[in-house]
């Protein structure tokens, strides 16, 4: 017992020993703050508080302040909608809590519409530099997204007052969004709620050193708030009758970006409350503009003499976390339902788009589009009595002393002049015009009958890389390889300097490229039928995409790269394993109101002619395509008619076009009779073309052009009338036609400038 008793009395001097070294060494250091920032002089801290919202944030940051007077000294300034009688006068809370009130600004401009809320920030830069050149402060605490909030950092920036700026870095809805990002570009010292916040404000260039993740104030008070007389709040403010759990808080604001729909909203919200038949609290919307609509609509359906309702000003901060925190349910847009109600786990129904990119807890029900009074009814009854997990999204009650010490480390010896923190940029290597033509690049794709083609093309029409593999027979792999083949393209374009403006794909069959979307495809792709292209690939490339028909990307290709340049009207017609096309009429590429138009291969030009794929005879494609040939070639191989001197088909060859070609080169008269006829058919097709659309050229394309361009100018010279017998008809000389209109979908409609 005595060798215990020593040790805790050498444990005891130990620690006291330990106690007075550690104050010691604090007091010290307090002491090098204090000289840092000049004269042992104290930091004079500004906060200014606009309304009730603000307050509740700002409240615990201003008691700790006031905790530590040796090192804070503070000054508070109050205006907004503090001092106004219809917001409840708001500015008697603060004196209630103690805090002497240094200033006070009447700077609302009543009206409650965007011209008085323009007219109040005019009015509060017109009164606050007098303020601040009175108090003099080293820093001002700015809280928010509100409209009085902007022209107090304003003010404070353009007479060099160093800002400290809270809740910075959150996304929501209406013009809010758009006034707490100007805040964070005027202030110097950003103070952040979330992960999220914190690394959207570095996105936003801000200084990681000057950024302080300490989550949100009002959750110190939030998550020790332990009143076990909630029942005395909640009968004081619904009535003796009311149970825990079996009341509603409603608190809804004007949407200042459409206050019209705000408005119908909020008449929607309240029909739907009558209906639900619980006791609610209804809270008088801020005085954003529209707010005087929404009290007329209250007042219009008797809500402050409803027996259900209770309609109130304002509710302290500490009676309104006891409300909320025991209600059945919580509605409407207020920041407070996804951030500070989170705390307790009361579900909260969340309208409109007020809100829309806050991040909350699983307690909150989204009613994006709060259109009808069902709609907002049936989230009552899906939403009410339940009970959440708490959620710390925002804060785990230790916010403040974080603060405190961040305030306490501002060097104000450093410069004032606030510092970007840009991403690094590559650095131009040439601004020649030439070499940014050069560096335009796009992601053409071309789905073919066997193969499937992805490539790099540049502005000036060059494939700088291709890839080539065989097409998969079904929709899941086919997919699959287009994302995977061009994803490693657009990382191999990075390697090679080209920046890929974005995908153009050519397929066959009948295309909607206004929603990218394959309707019809051909025989010899199968499984490719309404099929979206354009969404997939843009979801992982996170590029704009195109979509067409082969034949028109073709005319595309011509009209760009090739013999159709610089003219007005002109046709392309491809020559491969079908026959497609493509008409340019005023430089513009015809679709047709289906999408069906330079079908040129299904026009008709015998009666009673072989068998079609698309189910017709006597088409151009019947007679002229690879596919016919090959048929015919296989009819005369069948027949031992086919093979001439100097020519063979291996045993593991299968017969094809080419094979009959060379046989007529050779001389076997059959086979030139069938190419013939498959010219002749090919020549008829033409001379309808020019009848019809008179262009002033006509382009054939494909492997097989330049085997049919003399008949066809045969044909035309003896079918065609004579004023279009002058028509000149050329085979093209673009080597990847198909590739090149896809690449000038995107080059087109991306660079818009004429060089």
């Amino acid at each position: 017992k005595e060798d215990h008793f020593e040790i805790i009395l050498i444990i005891k001097f130990l620690f006291w020993q330990f106690q007075e070294l550690y104050f010691k060494n604090l007091s010290k250091r307090n002491k090098q703050i204090m000289e840092k920032n000049g004269n042992n002089r104290k930091l004079r801290v500004c906060v200014a508080t606009c309304n009730r919202a603000d307050y509740s944030k700002l409240a615990p940051i201003m008691f700790g302040i006031k905790t530590e007077p040796e090192f804070f000294e503070l000054d508070v300034v109050v205006l907004g909608s503090h001092l106004i009688d219809d917001y409840g006068n708001t500015y008697r809370m603060i004196e209630q809590d103690d805090f002497d009130i240094n200033t006070r600004l009447h700077t609302i401009v009543r009206g409650e519409d965007e011209a008085a809320m323009v007219e109040s920030v005019g009015l509060a830069l017109v009164k606050l530099p007098d303020v601040l050149n009175r108090l003099k402060p080293d820093i001002m605490i700015v809280h928010g997204d509100r409209f009085d909030a902007l022209a107090l950092a304003t003010s404070a920036a353009l007479m060099n007052i160093r800002i400290l700026h809270i809740e910075g870095g959150e996304v929501s809805g209406t013009i809010d969004d758009s006034i707490r990002h100007a805040i964070t570009k005027l202030a110097h010292y950003h103070v952040c709620c979330t992960r999220s916040a914190e690394q959207h404000l570095i996105s936003m260039c801000e200084d990681h050193d000057r950024i302080l993740l300490a989550g949100c104030p009002s959750y110190d008070k939030l998550l020790s708030a332990k009143n076990k007389d909630y029942m005395s709040i909640i009968r004081m403010w619904l009535g003796d009758d009311v149970k825990s759990k079996d009341y509603i808080v409603a608190l809804q604001h004007p949407v200042t970006t459409d206050i019209k729909h705000s408005i119908k909203m909020f008449e929607l919200t309240l029909d739907a409350l009558i209906s639900f038949n619980k006791r609610t609290l209804v809270l008088f919307p801020n005085i954003d503009a529209g707010s005087k609509e929404m009290v007329r609509v209250m007042r219009k359906k008797g809500i402050e003499h409803h027996p259900n309702f209770r309609a109130v000003k304002h509710v302290p901060f500490d009676q309104f976390i006891q409300l909320v925190a025991h209600a059945g349910c919580m509605i409407g847009n207020s920041s407070c339902g996804v951030r500070e109600v989170g705390a307790f786990g009361t579900p909260v129904i969340n309208l409109g788009t007020r809100q829309i990119g806050r991040e909350t807890g699983e307690n909150v029900l989204h009613v994006r589009d709060a259109d009808t009074q069902d709609k907002i009814l049936q989230a009552l009854h899906l939403q009410f009595g339940k009970q959440y997990p708490c959620s710390k999204i925002y804060g785990d009650g230790n916010a403040v002393p974080r603060i405190l010490k961040f305030l306490k480390s501002i060097d104000l010896q450093e410069p004032l002049q606030k510092k970007f923190c840009f991403p690094p940029v590559k650095e131009n290597i040439s601004q020649d015009i030439d070499h940014i033509l050069e560096t335009l690049s796009a992601l053409a794709v071309d789905l073919g009958g066997t193969n499937l083609r992805v490539a790099i093309v540049s502005m000036k029409g060059e494939i700088v890389k291709k890839y080539t593999q065989f097409n998969p027979k079904t929709y899941e792999e086919r997919i699959n390889l287009i994302l995977q083949m061009c994803v490693e393209a657009a990382a191999e374009a990075v390697k090679l300097n080209c920046r890929i403006l974005g995908v153009g794909i050519s397929t066959g069959g009948r295309v909607n490229p206004r929603e990218g979307i394959v309707l019809h495809s051909t025989k010899l792709i199968q499984e490719w039928n309404s099929v979206d292209l354009r969404t997939p690939l843009s979801d992982t490339l996170h590029l704009p995409v195109w979509v067409d028909n082969d034949g028109n990307c073709a005319a595309l290709a011509e009209r760009k790269f090739g013999q159709g340049k610089g003219l007005e009207n002109f046709v392309t017609l491809i020559t491969g394993t079908g026959i497609g096309g493509g008409i340019i009429h005023q430089h513009e590429l015809i679709h047709g109101s289906s999408f069906c138009a330079a079908e040129l291969g299904h026009l008709v030009v015998s009666l009673d002619g072989p068998d079609c794929s698309c189910g017709s005879h006597g088409c151009i494609e019947a007679y002229a395509s690879g596919m016919a040939l090959q048929r015919e070639a296989k009819k005369l191989h069948d027949e031992d008619l086919l093979l001439v001197e100097g020519m063979s088909v291996p045993k593991d060859e299968a017969v094809g076009a080419l094979h009959l070609i060379q046989a007529a080169k050779l001389g076997n008269a059959k086979a030139q009779s069938i190419l013939r006829t498959a010219g002749t058919a090919l020549g008829l097709g033409v001379v309808n073309i020019l009848h019809t659309m008179n262009p002033s050229l006509v382009i054939l394309s494909g492997v097989l052009a330049s085997h049919y361009i003399h008949i066809v100018k045969d044909i035309i010279r003896q079918q065609a009338l004579s004023s279009v017998q002058d028509v000149d008809v050329v085979v093209s000389d673009l080597v990847d036609p198909a590739l090149l209109g896809a690449a000038s979908m995107v080059l087109d409609y991306t660079t818009r400038r004429i060089y």
